[in-house]
This record gives structure tokens, sequence and C-alpha cells, in this order.
């Protein structure tokens, strides 16, 4: 392939990975609103359920940059940068939950396996973005990081839902 990213050859695949990640972030927000008392009542519920949204919205971001026709060198570096914003995301709700609110981490069913689970994906995502700068191999990378990104981002809003589910003594 030439400096430019071919959308043809990856088109039906990050036309399927965005619609099924803006599907997804849409029964977030009904499941979310169908559960809005339990979750403020909880702040690690309500920060999962708006980082979960922020990361769907980094993978959506990522689909956009991989169909639009743009020099392959300009998709790589934006590629890396999402997945460096990204990678915000659960190094600072990490540092939230080991140093701030430890009691409320364990209330709200946060786990560390998790947030690493989130670290190395981001991770992945940018280093895939910037092999892509110089190599179209990249977008193994990425898509291999997306698809892991989108799959935790579905475990966890199953977790949460199964935590609003239970008595708040069964939570405590």
């Amino acid at each position: 392939m030439g400096t430019t990213i071919q959308p043809e050859a990856w088109h039906d695949l990050y036309v399927m990975l965005g619609s099924a990640t803006a599907a997804l972030l849409g029964l977030l927000f009904v499941a979310a609103s169908l559960h809005v008392d339990e979750i403020v009542k909880n702040p690690v519920f309500e920060r999962r359920v708006r980082n979960n949204t922020r990361h769907m919205l980094a993978l959506l971001v990522e689909a956009a940059i991989v169909l639009t026709p743009q020099p392959q060198a300009a998709a790589g570096w934006e590629i890396a940068a999402v997945n460096m914003l990204g990678l915000w995301i659960p190094v600072t709700f990490t540092y939230r939950m080991l140093v701030k609110a430890r009691a409320e981490a364990r209330r709200g069913g946060w786990g560390v396996h998790r947030a690493a689970a989130y670290i190395m994906c981001y991770l992945l995502g940018a280093a895939g973005g910037l092999i892509l700068v110089q190599s179209v191999n990249g977008l193994y990378v990425i898509t291999a990081s997306y698809i892991l990104i989108l799959v935790t981002v579905v475990l966890n809003a199953w977790r949460i839902m199964l935590g609003l589910s239970q008595p708040q003594k069964v939570r405590e």
C-alpha cells in the first residue's frame, strides 16, 4: 500500500466497529438512565459509567480517523494522540481509587486488573499509531487495541450492571 491509508481495505471492519461502538454507547446511556439513582449514590459506579462513555467516544474518534482519507503518517499521529489521551482515563481513575477513595472503590467493585487492561490496551493503540506512521501494518495493532478496549468496556459495563442489581448491603 502507498503512503495514504487505503480506507477501502479497512472500510467494512471499521464501519462495523464504529457502528457497534455507537450502538453500545446508546445502550450504556439507556442502562445508566434506568439506574441513575443507584449510580449517583456510589461515586465509583458514577465514574465507571462516565469512563466507559469516554472509552467508547475515544473508539468512535479512532474509527473516524481510520475511515478518513488522509496521509498515513497523519492518521498514525492522530491515533497515537487519541490513545495517549485515552490512557489518561484509567491512570487518573486508578490514582483516585488507590489514593483517595479506597473504601468507595471496594463498594463500587473497582479492580486493578480492569485498570491494567485499559492501560495496556491504550499503550498498544498508541504503539500501533506510531507504527502506522511508518508502516500500514500499524493498523493491525490499532485494530487489536480497539477490539480489546471494546471488549473490556462491555465486560466492565456488565460488571457495573451486576453490581447495581445487588442490594446495597451485599455491595458493601
